[in-house]
């Protein structure tokens, strides 16, 4: 361990990555080396329930703990249980866990959120949704999001080896919880990917394509690589991103010997071809980079994968602190070679107001953050505005901060809207889109403006929304048929 200069507001300070100790946990206490680092066993070991966590810790954690998570799975969660011993092992990774030690670690917050972690007054704001940016009206096939002008999000499956409280394809991916029943996707695999295909093969102007879910380490890889090798043949295609929360969650999955070697294989091939094939990753704390997952991350750039990259989600309670964002930024590029990339507001989807920070207070964090990383791995704090896309946090043409209004401003049309007569899409440029912080952030004049117009203004928003998902939705049929 190396301490920088003291007396700045932020002290860099290098930490050697230690594995935490598994054999702490109740649970896996004869678990072997071996064992823990083979993928299959990571899998079929998951927690997916109480009965499951309780086996985990034993006696560790008092009754209250467990039926505070069955009450946020029951009345909140959008997301159902689902944690590798990989993830389970960097909660209170250095000591043995208590309640008040699981209630408080960061990893836990947003991974096995607890009831009494949601907001009270306001769980949800009043304009949350459950596909809080429209990712499916702009289908232009099955899964296949065409939303700025030269970029695609290909969502091959629904699932991922680990899912995260705050997921912002709550309305998709995972099971189905008392709050949320599951869209379902209606077509094979096959027939989706290659209905994706054949969309690009049909539109050139497309170079970059986002390959996610749910998230590819769920899928065979043999699958995955079929659908990439097609990927590849498209002479339009230039940039490929992998997005994989597991290369965090389980690294076990990207360490096996046919993962290696299939990925050497396709980064080859796109090295020939001149396509750039990478890696993003989903890290949202400091203590979640662990030695495996630092080993993870390096074989794939050994390989020939040419960048892995973190996009993380600025949630209240894990990261959003300039220290806590600090210490997590350099962990994954000093130790890891993950290049910090992006770090999201978290997106309103329904009982996410316990994590959200206003923009205001994004903009803060990254005026605290400039100067102390090098100038390429000094994260961009982005809001993705619903209808938008992806916005600096300082890019917002006026705010009015006494109730938590944000507007924003678009510079292109989403691949549908430019199919749209020339009236309604220069509308498209010439509107300003909203975006609202979390009514708990706002001065008290601010919450009780909230608390008078909520209904009349909820329900014209809604209506609004409604007619625009509409018509969105019409021509993505109207494409897709």
């Amino acid at each position: 361990m190396s301490a920088g200069q003291p007396g700045q507001p932020y002290v860099y300070t290098r930490r050697e990555l230690v594995e935490p100790d598994w054999r702490r946990l109740p649970g896996f206490a004869g678990v072997t080396e071996a064992e823990w680092a083979d993928a299959q066993w990571q899998r079929v070991n998951c927690a997916k329930n109480i009965r499951q966590l309780r086996g985990v810790y034993g006696d560790l954690l008092d009754d209250s703990f467990y039926a505070d998570i069955d009450a946020d799975q029951q009345q909140r969660a959008t997301m159902s249980i689902l944690l590798p011993p990989q993830m389970l092992n960097t909660m209170v990774p250095h000591e043995v866990p208590t309640t008040s030690a699981m209630l408080a670690d960061p990893v836990r917050r947003y991974m096995l959120p607890v009831f009494s972690d949601r907001a009270t007054d306001w769980p949800s704001h009043p304009y949350a949704t459950r596909d809080s940016l429209h990712e499916h009206e702009m289908w232009t096939a099955e899964g296949l999001t065409h939303r700025y002008p030269t970029k695609v999000l290909a969502e091959l499956l629904p699932t991922c080896p680990q899912y995260c409280g705050h997921c912002t394809r709550m309305d998709l991916v995972g099971n189905s919880t008392p709050q949320v029943s599951k869209l379902k996707f209606e077509l094979k695999p096959v027939d989706r990917q290659a209905a994706m295909l054949d969309y690009l093969r049909r539109n050139p102007g497309v170079r970059d394509v986002v390959v996610s879910g749910g998230d590819v380490a769920n899928m065979p890889f043999k699958n995955l690589e079929v659908f990439l090798d097609g990927l590849l043949e498209l002479d339009s295609i230039r940039d490929i991103r992998l997005a994989t929360k597991a290369l965090m969650g389980m690294p076990q999955h990207w360490l096996k010997p046919d993962v290696v070697e299939g990925m050497a294989r396709l980064a080859a091939t796109a090295q020939r071809r001149g396509v750039s094939l990478a890696i993003h990753t989903h890290v949202n704390a400091a203590q979640q980079v662990t030695p495996l997952v630092a080993q993870a991350a390096k074989t794939m750039l050994e390989v020939g994968v040419r960048d892995v990259r973190n996009q993380g989600v600025l949630l209240k309670g894990v990261n959003t602190t300039s220290e806590a964002l600090l210490d997590l930024c350099f962990a994954l590029a000093d130790e890891a070679s993950i290049l910090p990339y992006y770090f999201y507001m978290c997106d309103m989807i329904p009982n996410a107001e316990h994590w959200r920070i206003s923009v205001a207070q994004a903009q803060d964090l990254q005026h605290s953050i400039m100067g102390y990383l090098p100038g390429f791995a000094t994260p961009r704090i982005v809001c993705d505005v619903p209808y938008v896309g992806k916005r600096w946090v300082h890019q917002l043409a006026e705010y009015d901060r006494e109730r938590g209004i944000s507007y924003w401003t678009k510079n292109y049309r989403a691949g549908l809207e430019a199919r749209q007569p020339g009236a309604a899409a220069q509308d498209d440029l010439d509107r300003r889109y909203e975006y609202y912080d979390p009514i708990q952030s706002l001065p008290a004049s601010g919450q009780q403006w909230w608390a008078r117009h909520t209904a009349a203004d909820h329900a014209r928003a809604m209506q609004d929304g409604h007619d625009r998902a509409a018509a969105s939705a019409a021509a993505a049929e109207a494409l897709i048929s």
